[in-house]
């Protein structure tokens, strides 16, 4: 079994390079093609469905990046490390949580409209409980309106549980007054094969 799998278009066009690279190195890997045509069929929709959503996905991970980025990683003094993780903390994380939050308002997702598979196993449960009646159904929790039903996780979303896994250890309880957002590091641990790869992966401090 090759180790690597390189997936691009019928053509040279930028996956070229990693072929030469891969054939300098002499590391064995399937060059597979996607014909244009069947690209809609098994393309991931984790970037967002539309350039819309791919701009906004990138704009939240940007602003996450550019937070991690600030954190002083090879500050070799220790009291000063500290203070600037404080500070870090103190002042720039409430305008960074403030910002997500907003932007995730009441959706189960920080990108897109859609209805979650998750919430609508929620909300067909609460349904059963009050015998088929709409009235213990909450906006919160379902709306008995046209919807649409897809996985709108984007990758915004699983970068927001790395952050918030590497955030926590540098300041435990950072986000705890953002109920929203702690709900979306749930979801995204139910997700049953990242809930896998969580429980599986090497442990590490970060």
């Amino acid at each position: 079994m090759l180790p690597y799998k390189l997936i691009y278009f019928n053509m040279r066009g930028r996956a070229e390079l990693s072929r030469y690279i891969l054939a300098y190195a002499q590391i064995p890997f399937k060059d597979q093609r996607v014909e244009w045509k069947d690209w809609p069929f098994v393309k991931s929709w984790l970037a967002g469905k539309d350039r819309l959503e791919e701009a906004q996905a990138d704009a939240l991970v940007d602003s996450l990046n550019d937070f991690t980025l600030c954190i002083p990683w090879r500050e070799e003094d220790q009291k000063l490390k500290k203070e600037k993780i404080d500070k870090l903390f103190d002042c720039h994380a409430p305008k960074l949580l403030s910002f997500l939050e907003k932007h995730l308002e009441d959706r189960d997702w920080l990108v897109g409209d859609a209805v979650s598979r998750l919430r609508l196993r929620d909300g067909v449960e609460r349904l059963k409980e009050n015998k088929g009646s709409a009235m213990g159904v909450t906006k919160g929790s379902f709306l008995l309106t046209p919807f649409v039903l897809s996985d709108p996780v984007t990758w915004a979303d699983l970068y927001w549980h790395v952050c918030f896994t590497t955030f926590t250890v540098l300041r435990p309880g950072f986000a705890r007054h953002h109920q929203g957002l702690c709900a979306l590091i749930n979801r995204v641990e139910s997700i049953p094969q990242l809930a896998r790869w969580i429980q599986n992966r090497p442990v590490s401090e970060f």
